[in-house]
Formats: C-alpha cells, structure tokens, sequence
C-alpha cells in the first residue's frame, strides 16, 4: 500500500485541506479495495519487489529522470525492469530511472513542452491534477516549482506506476490518490491551479464536469482544460454514435468555441484557446512498455485523416481560464 501518512498529515495541519484530510485515510480504503480491484495484490507486490536503491540525482526540471546508471549494476538494473514491467501498460511517460528508458504510449513530455509556456510562474502553488494516470504531468509541475501537487485518478494501476517511481525520490510534495473528482469536498477552493486533461469528453455534462473543477480553485486560480476537440467547421459537437477511435464511454468531443462557450457559461473569466493540433502516432504509439494496440490501430488504413469508425482524426487543444 501506497503510505499517504506524509499527506494526510500536511492536509490536516494546513488551513482549508484539514477536513478533506480527516476523510482521506476512507476515501483511500476504498480507492484501494482488494474487493473491488483482483488484480490489487499483484500491484502491490510490485512495490514489495523493488530493488532497494538510492538515488544520486533527480531532474524533474528539463525530464523526468531518477538516478543515474552508476547507483546499480547491470543485474539490479535488469531486476528492477522486469519489476516495473509488472504494472505494464505504462500510458504515460517517459521516465528515466537508473538508466532504464520507460518509453511510454504517450509523449507526454511533447504535451508538457506546449502547454508549460503558457502557465504562470508556479512557485508555491498548490495544484490538482484530475484524472492525472500516473502521474507523470505532477512530476512535471513540482518540477516547475509547485510546493504541494495532488492527483487524483481512480486506476490502481497507475496509481502503483506512480508510488513504484516515487519509492526512489520519496520526499518529493506529490501524491496520487485513488480518487474522481467527484470525491474532492464540494466547494474546497484551495487549489491556485487545476488541471483536467483528456476527461471532460468522458462526461455525460461538460459543464457539470467545469464546475466541479471551480469549486476546488481559490478566487484567481487558473483552470487548464484539455481535451479533444473538432473543428468549429464542423459544428459545436461531435457526438459519436458508439465508440470513437475505439474508444469507449466517449459522449461528445466539442469544437474551440463550444469550449470556450463552456467556460464562459460557468462563469469563468478570461477564456482562451493557448494550443491546438493533430496527435500524431509519433507522440502516441504502440512501444515495449505499452504492448497493446494504440492510435496507428485506431486510424482508418487507408485515410489516416480519419478513425476507423470514419471521423475526423483526434486533435487536441489546451484551454486557460481564471476563477473570478
């Protein structure tokens, strides 16, 4: 079991966390119930199996590197790969760890890379990240000089993924927790950032989805927004008959100006489109941590300008908004 006591600690002796904190060690019991997850055992035993190594340097800065090759040898290294395989697939990513190269499904360093000019200086900040996998956008941001970064995400798995890399830099201020955003206390209004990248399509009522991601920022907090989008040409909304890119559980996928319509509608201030662009199957794709079909499998074979189901091709955008 991930060991959250740091956490719940810190929330319960800093102003406006304190209650959620108080709730937290329940709300964790069942995020990470053998009864609800069969396969928790074995991503639990994963961390168990874990080298005991010390890290001699770590760069959240420029990458997402932990340790040097020098801190083991090449049988540790070896035992530590066909450890960390056990949690496979590895989504997001990359991460460097004693030299190992985790090439994930996604190059989510290439998201990071076109979204961090357009974020404020993050010095101090506590921020959430919701629906955050593993964690790998938090490490990024603590990288950039958050002092306090909280996930939340109901996967175990990438929760595992997260703790197995965090057993090697373990005083870092990031957690994940097994969490929806639907288990953040209603109106908490503590976090200066929020972040909701590649959620808001999953869900039934965007803008309900919008709200709840407010009610968790302070007055002048920043919102970032990304999702999937079509363009404006092609109307508000693109409501996918069954499954999109072969995806399920999909409700609709909007349009820059649906978005930002959105935003305003709930009252959020300021607006904006900062990034929009094709994904590519250079930055997802199919790899040795990540085995499973990915986006060239999800593209019709002979128009990639199209999914296999005959829409538009996944694009993707970044929206900025404050809190009043």
């Amino acid at each position: 079991m991930p060991d959250y006591a740091p956490l719940i600690d810190w929330m319960i002796r800093t102003p406006g966390f304190a209650t959620w904190g108080a709730d937290l060690p329940a709300q964790i019991a069942r995020g990470l119930s053998p009864r609800r997850w069969g396969d928790l055992d074995d991503w639990q035993a994963v961390l168990r199996a874990l080298p005991a190594l010390s890290a001699s340097s770590l760069d959240l800065a420029s990458r997402v590197r932990i340790g040097e090759p020098g801190d083991c040898d090449d049988a540790t290294r070896e035992a530590l790969r066909q450890t960390l395989m056990g949690l496979h697939p590895w989504r997001k990513g990359p991460f460097e760890l004693f030299g190992i190269d985790i090439d994930t499904e996604w190059r989510s360093d290439w998201k990071w890379e076109r979204l961090r000019p357009h974020l404020p200086d993050l010095g101090g900040q506590h921020i959430l990240d919701v629906g955050c996998g593993n964690g790998y956008h938090c490490l990024r941001l603590q990288g950039a000089g958050a002092r306090r970064v909280i996930g939340i995400d109901p996967s175990p798995r990438f929760i595992h993924q997260f703790y197995a890399l965090k057993r090697y830099c373990p005083a870092i201020p990031v957690d994940i927790l097994p969490l929806g955003i639907e288990h953040v206390p209603a109106g908490l209004h503590c976090f200066d950032t929020v972040l909701s990248m590649g959620v808001i399509y999953h869900r039934r009522d965007p803008e309900a989805h919008i709200r709840e991601l407010m009610a968790c920022l302070r007055p002048g907090g920043l919102l970032v927004l990304e999702t999937l989008i079509v363009e404006d040409s092609e109307g508000p909304l693109l409501i996918p008959e069954s499954r999109y890119a072969k995806m399920r559980n999909l409700w609709c996928i909007p349009s820059p100006g649906t978005v930002l319509r959105w935003l305003e509608q709930c009252g959020l201030e300021q607006p904006r489109l900062v990034d929009s662009g094709p994904t590519t199957t250079d930055e997802q794709r199919r790899t040795a941590w990540m085995t499973f079909e990915s986006l060239a499998d999800f593209l019709d074979a002979d128009d990639p300008s199209l999914t296999v189901e005959g829409y538009p091709a996944p694009r993707r955008a970044i929206f900025l908004a404050r809190m009043p």
